[in-house]
């Protein structure tokens, strides 16, 4: 099988744990939109979230990748995965300790009621414990069991919010010990008490790998890891910052309720553009061993090239597909009309996205380079800029200014990694066509969303005509890689 045939083999599965689950949560938009109470209660659900991403980033500390990184060594490559579990599940048990002994100043510091903070510590701890049993299965090549986990995950975490919002009030009035488990006015912590459950499950079906893996942990190796891993913590960090901190920013900027609701409108609206995160998280998550496991091919820069360019395509393309249908998108998916008012800041989201997701790809030169330090400098330049542009903007234009600062940011760290890579690693991108498709994806989105308001008359024919143009343009490049 051709590298480009197994790289994507491997991209469609594991975007089918990224998709499906996602398309899971796609229906969790719709439920939790329709039955909290408004964008105020999705606000506070959305600002919780925001909060949790944050700390998994802090508890993952870049061992998923130094894992990755130094598996790849055969100097250490027998105690790489015993290391990393044991780091992360000790440094797991050590935040529990401190996160419950110092519960009340840290739900104080937060903003959050501390009932909140209890779900919240436990859900971290609980996925903490799955980061290195799921890169083992990345890392050995069996992304079927790694989707059916996932799945699984995300099914019990749909099913019990389906469960707890909409049927248990209903059946609680005629089953007896149903009433035990209802409670009025509970909406939010039943969120949380379903993620936790499914964390839960999902540890409890990883828990396998720590039986087997033989415990050995090498201090050298360790130092190592996370020397390389720490540049990779900070990238993390930023790009969490980058892409939730301005929900919580909202809150803590405007007045309370004012807010909240923006936050809500706003975090309702992002998921429009789930569909870019999904299409660039599935690849990423397919390419990212790839780039280190052919690193030493000689012809690995020119492969990269063509990656990355299809990645452009396929990107430019989801971008005028989800703009053209946003009407329909929105109708189906945020069912009260008190959230479209934030719809102006789907574009933007998208495109930020896009953007994100190339500079995922053009990161490979600091990573098969063992540069990890730029990707820090990289993304807490990106930070700063979405920390100064949201407390510019956000008092002025709220989430119109955050979805800008978001654009400015991921934007900012694509170009300069593109330019930084120039030096360190060249890779012989094709900019002339990367660039058409980019420029003719954003003018059609510009025109058909802001200028004619997605009036299918218009979006529809642009539309075909990026795909005229696209199929012209690369039509003999496909019928070769097809035939590998």
């Amino acid at each position: 099988m051709g590298i480009f045939q197994k790289l994507f083999k491997q991209t469609f599965i594991y975007g089918l744990a990224t998709v499906l689950p996602r398309m899971l949560s796609f229906l969790l938009v719709i439920v939790h939109t329709k039955y909290l109470e408004g964008p105020i209660s999705y606000g506070r659900v959305t600002i919780l979230f925001s909060w949790i991403i944050v700390f998994n980033v802090l508890l993952a500390y870049g061992m998923e990748t130094s894992f990755f990184r130094f598996l790849n060594s055969d100097k250490f490559k027998n105690k790489v995965t015993s290391t990393s579990a044991i780091s992360i599940v000790f440094s797991t048990l050590l935040f529990l300790g401190i996160a419950f002994l110092f519960r009340d100043l840290i739900a104080s510091f937060l903003n959050i009621e501390k009932e909140f903070l209890t779900y919240v510590i436990s859900i971290l701890a609980l996925d903490a414990l799955v980061i290195i049993p799921f890169a083992n299965l990345r890392a050995q090549e069996r992304p079927i069991r790694y989707s059916i986990i996932k799945i699984i995950n995300v099914v019990i975490y749909a099913t019990l919010n389906i469960f707890f919002l909409i049927f248990l009030g209903k059946w609680s009035e005629n089953i007896e010990w149903l009433q035990s488990i209802y409670k009025d006015d509970f909406q939010v912590q039943y969120i949380f008490i379903a993620n936790a459950i499914a964390s839960g499950v999902t540890l409890a079906l990883m828990l396998p790998f720590y039986f087997k893996i033989k415990y050995q942990f090498d201090k050298a190796l360790w130092r190592k890891m996370m020397l390389y891993g720490t540049p990779i913590l900070i990238s993390g960090l930023a790009f969490a910052i980058n892409e939730h901190f301005d929900k919580i920013l909202l809150e803590w900027m405007l007045e309370e309720e004012k807010g909240l609701f923006d936050s809500g409108a706003y975090s309702a609206c992002y998921k429009l553009a789930l569909f870019m995160t999904l299409f660039a998280t599935a690849f990423r998550m397919g390419i990212e061993p790839f780039f280190f496991s052919h690193a030493k091919d000689k012809n690995a820069p020119k492969t990269y090239a063509v990656i990355t360019k299809y990645f452009v395509i396929f990107g430019s393309f989801i971008l005028i597909v989800v703009i053209t249908f946003s009407d329909l998108l929105k109708e189906f998916m945020i069912k009260k009309p008190e959230y479209w008012e934030a719809m102006i800041v789907v574009p933007i989201i998208l495109l930020a996205n896009f953007c994100l997701g190339i500079y995922h790809n053009l990161s490979v030169w600091y990573k098969v380079t063992d540069k990890t330090k730029f990707g820090a400098y990289i993304s807490v330049l990106g930070g700063i800029i979405t920390l100064l542009l949201n407390f510019l903007l956000i008092p002025k234009y709220t989430y119109v200014g955050s979805a800008i600062a978001t654009l400015g940011a991921y934007g900012t760290m694509m170009i300069l990694s593109w330019y930084l890579g120039r030096k360190y690693y060249p890779i012989p991108y094709d900019l002339k066509k990367i660039g058409l498709y980019m420029i003719l994806s954003i003018t059609f989105s510009i025109i058909s969303f802001y200028i004619f308001d997605s009036n299918y008359m218009i979006s529809i024919p642009l539309l075909l005509g990026f795909l005229v143009i696209l199929y012209a343009l690369e039509k003999r490049e496909l019928k070769q890689i097809l035939k590998q």
